[in-house]
């Protein structure tokens, strides 16, 4: 089945360096400038081409994660069991190092959040999820051969659907589960945080087996 025709946003798909659009993560994100300035500190562009056909949306950065690095899922614990995950299904090529100039190219995928400024206590508000979500929606309309999302976690399953105009009740979240979007699949998995690893929600194995599924959904 071909892929969809691009969705229409006239927002651009990565938000400025210098977004305004929420008062509170521009304030956090201010202090940490000042605090940590050689961090990045802005919101952390997407990572991947743009020929991608898998889009892995997590939920936002890590503050000593990619709000430090500058490349989603990078120096922190998640960004372990991500990119291995991705280089074992030959969706990606290259070392893990934990370091945005690592040598890891993502070949068939590409990794964005749905928020893309780190939130206090790794915990964004609905307002801006809102607000980034038009980011995310055209994040998605700009990938033309983009058949497959992997939500990593029920915020960035919620969020995707919203972008795509999809009613939440239709496609309820779980471990493993598929959506059909009518052109695009939606496969959710477990965020592989820290927490969800450490408590033994989520396994290696159990993630290996999403990122797998959503790899052969592109065949």
């Amino acid at each position: 089945m071909p892929p969809p025709p691009p969705l229409r946003s006239a927002t651009v798909a990565e938000a400025p360096l210098d977004c305004a659009l929420c008062p509170r993560l521009v304030a956090f994100r201010t202090a940490n400038q000042a605090a940590h300035p050689d961090f990045f500190n802005a919101p952390v562009p997407s990572f991947g081409p743009e020929t991608a056909r898998l889009l892995v949306v997590g939920l936002a950065p890590g503050l000593k994660g990619a709000n430090r690095t500058g490349r989603p899922f990078t120096g922190d614990y998640a960004g372990a069991t991500l990119y291995p995950a991705l280089v074992r299904a030959g969706l990606a090529h290259g070392r893990f190092d934990a370091r945005p100039d690592d040598g890891l190219v993502l070949d068939d995928a590409m990794v964005t959040n749905a928020v893309r400024c780190v939130p206090p206590e790794n915990k964004p508000i609905g307002q801006e999820t809102n607000a980034c979500r038009p980011f995310l929606a055209a994040r998605i309309a700009a990938l033309p051969r983009l058949r497959v999302i992997l939500a990593l976690g029920r915020i960035a399953h919620d969020n995707t659907l919203r972008a795509l105009g999809q009613r939440l009740k239709d496609h309820p979240f779980g471990h493993g589960a598929e959506h059909d979007l009518g052109g695009l699949t939606l496969v959710d998995s477990y965020h592989c945080s820290r927490y969800n690893v450490n408590t033994g929600r989520l396994t290696e194995a159990m993630f290996q087996t999403v990122v797998d599924r959503a790899k052969a959904l592109l065949a």
